[in-house]
């Protein structure tokens, strides 16, 4: 992806977010530079991964398939590992209009996905084998809403704003924005982008950033490079 075209999605999407109230922390607007500055003060922001991401899943077209996030804050592994302390994390997703965001499972984390406005979010479901891998003739148990709901498999769910799913390790999902784009709530155990995401095809989990223009806000995937 460009950067230029990250910028132009960054805007938009904090546009959207403000729309519907969600106004983010202060640091989520420093320059790479207030960044650099402030790295020792931001450690914990830095270390937990917290920040924009934005990723075409090195598919190179974001609008087919890719995704906005912003991590808002993220536990610690080694608390949910020993069963006490910051086990929990947060963030804000924006799946745009047919926008794909590929199926996929996660070994450690549960997730509640919340439609928090918009159109209509379309969650597609399989379950696992066995061994934990994709099962095309495979369904489970989710709740929606707190209910208990089976699905076959390649069921879709339309979450309207204000529904959710909570998801579970080996519930296998995809989704998508139909109608519209949606704002996306995201409330889980500890969350860990770089390993945790299992995809059912060969993709790759962040973008390969073009630099054509400069950063006026570094990605989480940036931290590595830019804040050395």
């Amino acid at each position: 992806m460009k950067r230029s075209r990250i910028n132009d999605i960054i805007a938009e999407s904090d546009d959207m977010m403000r729309s519907f109230g969600f106004v983010l922390p202060p640091w989520a607007y420093w320059t790479p530079e207030e960044f650099k500055a402030r790295s020792r003060e931001a450690a914990a922001v830095i270390d937990a991964k917290n920040g924009w991401d934005i990723t075409d899943y090195g598919d190179g077209d974001f609008d087919k398939m890719g995704l906005f996030l912003f991590t808002l804050r993220n536990g610690r592994l080694a608390d949910l590992q020993r069963g006490g302390g910051m086990c929990y994390a947060e963030k804000l997703l924006i799946s745009k209009q047919d926008q794909l965001s590929p199926m996929h499972t996660h070994v450690i984390k549960a997730e509640d996905i919340i439609n928090r406005g918009g159109a209509t979010l379309v969650v597609e479901l399989f379950g696992s084998d066995s061994d934990g891998r994709f099962d095309e003739t495979a369904g489970g148990t989710v709740l929606c809403d707190g209910l208990r709901r089976d699905y076959g498999p390649g069921e879709k769910l339309r979450l309207k704003p204000g529904e959710s799913v909570t998801l579970m390790p080996g519930d296998w999902h995809a989704f998508w924005g139909d109608g519209g784009n949606v704002l996306i709530g995201e409330v889980s155990t500890v969350n860990d982008d770089e390993t945790d995401n299992i995809f059912r095809d060969p993709i790759g989990r962040f973008a390969e950033i073009e630099e054509d223009d400069a950063p006026k806000h570094l990605l989480v995937s940036d931290y590595r490079t830019w804040l050395v």
